[in-house]
């Protein structure tokens, strides 16, 4: 098994340390959701199992359709990230902030992506921990500052990083580290286009491109060939629009997570404003990030699963980001054997969202508005011409990447609609005087 080759290197005995170890660090998976169901509103209680919010989160969580393909077919150890992450939430909800700072600085070790919501942990844990007491108004009691909650927070942070880096920095080989750690040469964008604005951006531009040579406003031999669209991972230019470096979707990144963070410092709600601007975060740096992967989007959608049980507005949210962002996974599945699998496991998910959590809300208004059902009814044409009519046409040798382009770009507005609609929510959210004094 170690003994590896460079190129094409396969061995069972790979395969199968990797899938059984995939298995088995689920438990962490499977522990984190219980204690998340734990944590949830039990307001709405019902007599049958099958319609409880516990129940019906266990089921979103462990059957969630992009964990599922990325972990157990693409192959990945997303589970016991995200096992970490949600049993890191759980802690911060029981008030077990120290337990929960610990996890979650393990669990950013393991993987810097989860620097995302490092923002959601770190104004939470100053505003609820370091600071223990809040006026009758619900602002924060400055007098309540605790030096002691905060050395014990930084002696956490500091234990923990010099464990993971102090061999790298002994050996002189952090820069090495921080170099693959934040790789800005691979380009704005994957080979697939993530759903997010630069895919509407570079969408505009390709067709902006288009518009001006048709009307030979564009010079065709200033244009490199397949520019962001020949599937390889490296730098490209915009031709029309400016072409943008890391440090403007870093900016924008920045700007566009503001204010989630603000309405956690100004207008406190406890756990359920902490995973609020979690997922805002997770949305915001997943929209404005440089070389953002598709897969990240489950960094939103696993923490709303939270939301969705208790509310039906955050309920609707959820349902248009994880079928948008459920689906724009599709394409890390590519063989036609695995067509079936992936439409099938997503048909049974997304069938099982929407019958549950319209059962759980059926007293309250409809979770979803006729044109947002119409939008999302479009990716059944839209699976059809990429999975069965496009291939069949001669546009398949000339522009290969199109199925992968409208893919990308009709889930980005899906998902940017929710995170929008979840940001207007958020906003305009009004604090009762109970959750001010808490």
């Amino acid at each position: 098994m170690l003994v590896i080759e460079n190129l094409n290197y396969t061995s069972r005995a790979t395969i199968f340390f990797q899938r059984f170890s995939v298995i088995f660090t689920d438990i962490l998976f499977i522990y984190a959701v219980r204690e998340c169901c734990r944590c949830v509103n039990g307001k709405r209680a019902a007599k049958d199992i099958l319609e409880k919010p516990t129940f019906i989160l266990a089921v979103l969580l462990l059957w969630n359709f992009g964990l599922l393909i990325v972990d157990h077919i693409h192959f990945q150890y997303n589970g016991f990230l995200f096992g970490l992450m949600l049993l890191s939430v759980a802690r911060l909800c029981q008030k077990r902030y120290l337990e929960g700072a610990l996890l979650f600085a393990v669990l950013l070790h393991f993987k810097h992506i989860y620097m995302y919501v490092a923002p959601a942990y770190g104004i939470y844990l100053l505003r609820s921990y370091c600071f223990t007491a809040n006026n009758a108004d619900g602002s924060l009691k400055w007098r309540s500052f605790s030096f002691l909650h905060v050395t014990l927070l930084g002696l956490i942070v500091c234990l923990v990083s010099a464990l993971s880096l102090g061999p790298f920095i002994v050996l002189g080989q952090l820069p090495q580290v921080i170099s693959r750690l934040f790789p800005f040469k691979r380009g704005l964008c994957h080979a697939y286009w993530a759903p997010n604005f630069w895919a509407l951006y570079n969408a505009v531009d390709k067709a902006l491109t288009i518009f001006g040579l048709k009307c030979n406003f564009l010079d065709p031999t200033k244009i490199p060939k397949a520019s962001m669209t020949g599937g390889l991972v490296q730098e490209f230019q915009h031709t029309v629009l400016p072409s943008v470096t890391p440090l403007a979707t870093l900016i924008c990144t920045f700007i566009s997570i503001l204010p989630s963070v603000f309405c956690l410092w100004f207008k406190p709600q406890g756990p359920r404003g902490f995973l609020q601007c979690l997922v805002l975060c997770a949305l915001s740096s997943f929209m404005f990030g440089w070389h953002v992967h598709e897969k990240a989007i489950l960094l939103a959608i696993l923490p709303l699963s939270l939301l969705s049980v208790q509310r039906a507005k955050d309920a609707g949210i959820y349902l248009i980001l994880t079928t948008t962002g459920h689906f724009s996974l599709f394409p890390l599945l590519f063989t036609p054997p695995e067509l079936p699998i992936k439409i099938l496991l997503m048909l049974l998910f997304t069938v099982y969202s929407f019958s549950s959590l319209k059962s759980l809300f059926r007293r309250e208004r409809p979770l979803l508005n006729w044109l947002e059902t119409i939008y999302l009814a479009q990716l059944v044409p839209l699976e059809i011409f990429c999975e069965i009519v496009f291939p069949l046409t001669p546009w398949k040798g000339h522009f290969p990447f199109v199925p992968l382009l409208l893919t990308s770009v009709y889930c980005a507005l899906g998902v940017a609609y929710a995170w929008l609609k979840l940001y207007v929510s958020v906003l305009t959210e009004r604090i009762s005087v109970r959750q001010k004094a808490e």
